[in-house]
Formats: structure tokens, sequence, C-alpha cells
């Protein structure tokens, strides 16, 4: 079998999770793996594609290998597809999977961006592997990974592929109605957007959010900064937060981005995503390294295009909110009642900055920061700007560490444990997880009677 792998890591062959790759080659040298360095050649590809294009459309099988990068595949290899689709790549009915390496922060986000571009392109997606950046290290992640390639083979053999899923109707989009911005105002609220000039839509989304908000908008368009390039993972910032580019982005975005009130970030929907530019932006962000340095800002996304269709994209607007410990204000389309979702994200922003509202994190940022907070405990030693803001801000919250309440759980369970205990006990338990509830209400309940006297 003829398989092309496309190394969407721009460490070209440095990349940690193409040596699950270069394993699987010496496993099985019956087939044949070619490597396509698109992460790293990724501007030589935007001016010759050529030579991708036939590799592509030659092979038997095409294999996805790369990072996850921000809940998603690195900035290179989406404009990788950007390029695949635009040069019309005829893939229709070839076989596709993928190899990924991460921590598995949000690596299942990661997976559906690349499955649903290949279902785009009439391919044949079998699941693909998610591993550990370790894994293949030690023999169970050789086994995984073997297995996996097994798996694949099977798949191919009997054509069997993941079902494509029905696409909901698109919508019909209603057009923006603009007004005018009034007095004069105060505040500073940031919008983000990669805003063509030709998008009026999208403009008008941005304009009519800007005149109904009771604060003071500025624009940022990405399309009008000068990025060297992609994030290139060399953890060149991990010490002292300074990226490796002189482009001046790690500057601009902590002082002319994140010291705003709010961010406001404004975007047409293209290949599941936010498009590669807007990537750029999210990977060049790891000059922050894993420091939610936002946290308590309110956010919100201006969307133009099919949103309802986008359950993947809608995970990771949500999830980035919820990581960032930001209130998320609305998702505002163009989809039904563009006009009436601005303005009330408009208002809401302004009710999470006057009243300081910040809600507790749901399971999206509760669940990530718990892998961000392992992983930065073990490599302290050399993400030393992420281990201080940590400590600083008390991210470290073992279980491990509240003996007390692990030892009420050992007398607890050793009562439960004994059936005569528990027969006498009856609702005890029950009555004895309540009675500091009860305390509280009681107490509320005082407070309330004597600020009525």
């Amino acid at each position: 079998m003829k398989i092309l792998v496309i190394n969407g890591s721009p460490k070209s062959k440095y990349s940690v999770t193409l040596q699950t790759v270069n394993y699987l080659a010496v496993l099985y040298p019956e087939h044949t793996f070619d490597i396509l360095h698109a992460g790293h050649t990724i501007k030589a590809l935007e001016k010759d594609f050529s030579a991708a294009k036939t590799a592509m459309e030659s092979a038997d099988l095409l294999l996805f290998s790369y990072p996850v990068y921000t809940f998603i595949a690195p900035c290179q290899l989406h404009r990788f597809i950007e390029l695949t689709k635009e040069y019309d790549v005829n893939l229709s009915g070839k076989f596709v999977t993928q190899i990924t390496t991460s921590k598995h922060f949000y690596d299942i986000t990661a997976h559906r961006y690349i499955a649903d571009n290949c279902k785009d392109l009439g391919m044949k997606y079998i699941r693909g592997l998610s591993a550990d950046m370790d894994d293949l290290l030690t023999e169970k992640g050789q086994n995984d990974a073997k297995a996996f390639f097994d798996y694949v083979c099977f798949s191919i053999t009997n054509d069997i592929y993941e079902n494509v899923p029905v696409a909901l109707p698109s919508p019909a989009h209603k057009q923006t109605d603009v007004c005018e911005g009034g007095t004069e105002k105060s505040g500073d609220v940031v919008i983000v957007t990669d805003c063509e000039e030709e998008n009026t839509q999208l403009k008008n989304m941005i304009e009519r959010f800007s005149a109904v908000l009771p604060k003071a908008t500025r624009v940022v368009n990405l399309r009008e900064y000068p990025f060297s390039g992609g994030c290139l993972g060399c953890f060149n910032c991990a010490s002292d937060g300074k990226c490796i580019y002189k482009d001046g982005f790690d500057e601009f975005l902590r002082t002319k981005i994140q010291t705003a009130e709010a961010i406001i970030y404004a975007f047409s929907i293209k290949d599941h995503s936010m498009g590669a530019l807007f990537k750029m932006y999210d990977d060049r962000q790891f000059c922050n390294g894993h420091r939610t340095v936002t946290m308590g800002m309110p956010m919100g996304y201006l969307v133009s295009g099919d949103l309802s269709r986008e359950e993947n994209l809608r995970t990771i607007l949500e999830a980035r909110a919820e990581v960032g410990n930001n209130f998320l204000c609305g998702i505002a389309t163009d989809e039904y009642n563009p006009n009436n979702e601005i303005d009330a994200m408009a208002k809401k922003l302004c009710y999470a900055l006057e009243h300081k509202y910040v809600p507790p994190q749901n399971f999206y940022g509760i669940g990530g920061m718990k892998i961000f907070r392992d992983l930065i405990w073990l490599m302290r030693g050399m993400m030393k700007a992420d281990h201080k803001f940590y400590k600083t801000h008390g991210q470290y919250d073992f279980p491990q560490k509240k003996r007390g309440t692990i030892l009420k759980m050992y007398l607890v369970g050793a009562l439960i444990s004994n059936k005569k205990i528990k027969a006498k006990m009856g609702n005890a338990m029950n009555e004895g997880m309540l009675a500091p509830y009860n305390k509280l209400l009681e107490k509320v309940k005082r407070e309330n009677d004597k600020s009525s006297d």
C-alpha cells in the first residue's frame, strides 16, 4: 500500500508525532510511507502545490501526522487544507486517517476538524490514533500504535469507514442592519478579526456591534499584521515568554489586545474553523505558554456562516472561554436574527463588565486546566514562566494535598463497609451531609430577617 504521510508539524523530521509513523514504517516494510513535510514547507507549497497534488492523488492512503496546537491542528496544516481545496485535489473515495500526539488537551476537536474536512473532500475517513507525547517509548504505546495500523489495514481491506453525518439544512443568512454609533464613549473593547475588504456581511456585523455597545471599541485586523509565520513549537518562549520571531507579535498581543476590558472575535467560517490566519494568531499566543492571562475578562464572537452545522467549532469556541475562565457573553451569528443576537451580546458584555461577572468553569474548563496543571508541574523546570504563574494563582490544586478530606473519607468508608453500623445509621449520613448547608441557609435567613426589620 502506498501511504502519503502529511506531516503537519513545523518541526519537519524532528516532529515527535512523526516518530510513531517511523515506527510503523519499520514494522510494516511491505507498505511504502512517503512523507510530505507540509507544516515545514507551507510557504513553498503556497507558491507551487503541483507536486503535493500529484502525491496525494496517487496515494492509496493519506495519513495526517501532527501535534495538537490550541484545541486543533497547527495553522500550517490549516493552510495546507485550504490549498488542497483551492487546487481541487481529487481525493474522492480515497482512504484517510490521522495520528496525533499531545497531552490530550482537546485532541477530540483536533481530530474532528481533520475528519470534517476529509469528508468535504469525499474521502473515506478511518478513526485516528490520539497518543500521548511519550506513549511510543512504552510497551503499551507501541502495542497501541501497531493495533491502530492493523485496524486501518482491516478497514481498507473491508471498505469500512466512518459514516458521514447528515448535515442540517443551511439557513438563509440574514442581512445585518448597521446603525449609528451615537455619542463619544469611554472604555476599551477590542474586536479582533481577519475581515477581508470585500466581506461586507462581517464588516456590517462589526459595525453594528460597535454602534450598539455603550463602550468604545477598536478593531485589530489580523490581515494588517506582518506575521513572520506560525508557531514553530520551538519552546524558545518557555522561560521568559519571548517569541523567537522578530515580528513583535508577543509584545503587540500583550499591549494592544490583552490590555483591553474585553475581547470580541469576528470571523467568517472557513473549512470548519476560524481559518488559517486566525489559527496562526491562536498558535502564536503560545508566547504566553499555558497561562490564562486574560482570566476574568469577558469575550464573545461575531460569526458569519453556518455555525448551527458546526458542532465541533462551537465546542472550540465555548471551550476556549471556559479554559481561560472568561465569561462567554455570546456567539452572535448571521444565520437567523443577527441584529437581535448582536444587540443581546452587547448588553451581556456590559453587564459582565459592570458586575465583574465570571461564572464558575464547567467541564470544558475544569478538565482542560487539570491537564495543564499536571503538565506544568512535571515540566516546571523548563516552563518557568508558567510555573510561576500557576503558583501565584493557586492553580496547583492537587487533591492529594487535602489530607483532612482524605482521612474523613477513610472514616466514612470504614463505617459504611460495616453492615451493622450501616443499618443503625439509617438516614444519618444524608442528614450529616446536609448539615453545613442547613446551617448556611439558617444564617442567610437570619441576616435577611434583620435587614427587613
